[in-house]
């Protein structure tokens, strides 16, 4: 069970909010089984409306998410608990996660301190955004076909690495691979090493502060991977509640959601060797990427969901830049 004692419930004095129910009541003494609090939930959050983006698009995977985690259950076992009765001191965690879930639109990630890429379990708080990245699934596949032999990469550079998430699956997917995993946010890295320690990677995964490229000085790599911030000036001011939570520094990219992507484009070539890869997430801003770019020869990675929110580009397509190397 996640005992931690979450920030929320002192921030705001453990009380409701617009009429909503206070957390500091008890929690109502017929919800006995798991089963009766999974109906509470879904109910619950579906007249709040709650947005389900992180990691779940639906109030009843959400419910579920939420009742296993706080109570340290399987998550992919829910069928021998719902008719389990739970003690006191679980109903009243789980009755002030449920209703700050609703009433304040925290995440579900950031109430139980933690979230999932594909099979990666990550340590998740307030300091960086829930990790949801299509590289999850392409690393899977260790971005074959345009890495023939997986075992090759020595080098690799996650940028805007945030959780660590991505560096994590990195170092499974390329096991002869040194990784970089820079950030420019301090807390972000904070977290990140939890994560790199938790799977034991020290040896293998060194994280920088950087901005981007800055620091990196004349580091190279067979590989660069960048989830940046993509979300447009007009976008941000439209977020529902969940996303507010996240920092925004790992969110807002500019009027049109592509400076960072600019910056990486004019600066990955000095940081590749000369087969190397440079791989973005962009999300849904496909469009805006060949818009702005509109003789560049990206190569789009699809995903299982149909979308092309990541572009692949090697070394040779980049504008070589004075310092670059030869």
């Amino acid at each position: 069970m996640n005992t931690e004692k979450h920030p929320h419930w002192e921030s705001c004095g453990c009380g409701g909010h617009d009429g909503e129910a206070d957390v500091a009541d008890a929690p109502p003494p017929e919800l006995i089984t798991v089963r009766d609090w999974l109906r509470h939930a879904v109910s619950r959050f579906n007249r709040a409306g709650i947005h389900c983006g992180h990691g779940v698009d639906n109030t009843f995977d959400e419910a579920v998410w939420l009742i296993l985690a706080t109570l340290a259950l399987p998550l992919e076992r829910l069928d021998p608990f719902l008719d389990a009765c739970l003690p006191d001191d679980e109903r009243l965690i789980l009755h002030k996660n449920i209703e700050y879930r609703a009433t304040e639109r925290i995440p579900t990630a950031y109430l139980v301190n933690e979230a999932w890429l594909g099979a990666y379990r990550f340590y998740i708080d307030e300091r960086v955004i829930v990790p949801r990245s299509y590289f999850g699934e392409l690393l899977e596949g260790r971005l074959a076909p345009w890495i023939a032999d997986p075992d090759t990469v020595t080098r690799a550079l996650d940028l805007c690495t945030g959780s660590g998430c991505l560096a994590v699956v990195m170092a499974d997917a390329f096991p002869n691979a040194d990784i970089v995993a820079a950030d420019l946010s301090p807390e972000a890295l904070a977290v990140a090493q939890r994560n790199i320690d938790d799977y034991g990677l020290g040896e293998r995964v060194e994280l920088l502060r950087s901005d981007l490229f800055e620091a990196l000085d004349d580091q190279r790599f067979e590989l660069i991977v960048c989830n940046p911030p993509y979300v447009t000036a007009e976008a941000m001011t439209d977020l529902p509640p969940e996303y507010l939570h996240e920092p925004a520094l790992a969110l807002a990219a500019g009027d049109d959601g592509l400076d960072a992507v600019r910056r990486l484009l004019a600066g990955a070539a000095k940081h590749l060797y000369p087969e190397g890869l440079l791989a973005v997430e962009v999300g849904h801003h496909r469009h805006r990427v060949e818009n702005a770019f509109p003789e560049w020869p990206f190569t789009w990675l699809s995903t299982r969901d149909g979308a092309d929110g990541v572009f692949l580009l090697r070394r040779e397509d980049l504008p070589k830049t004075p310092d670059s190397p030869r």
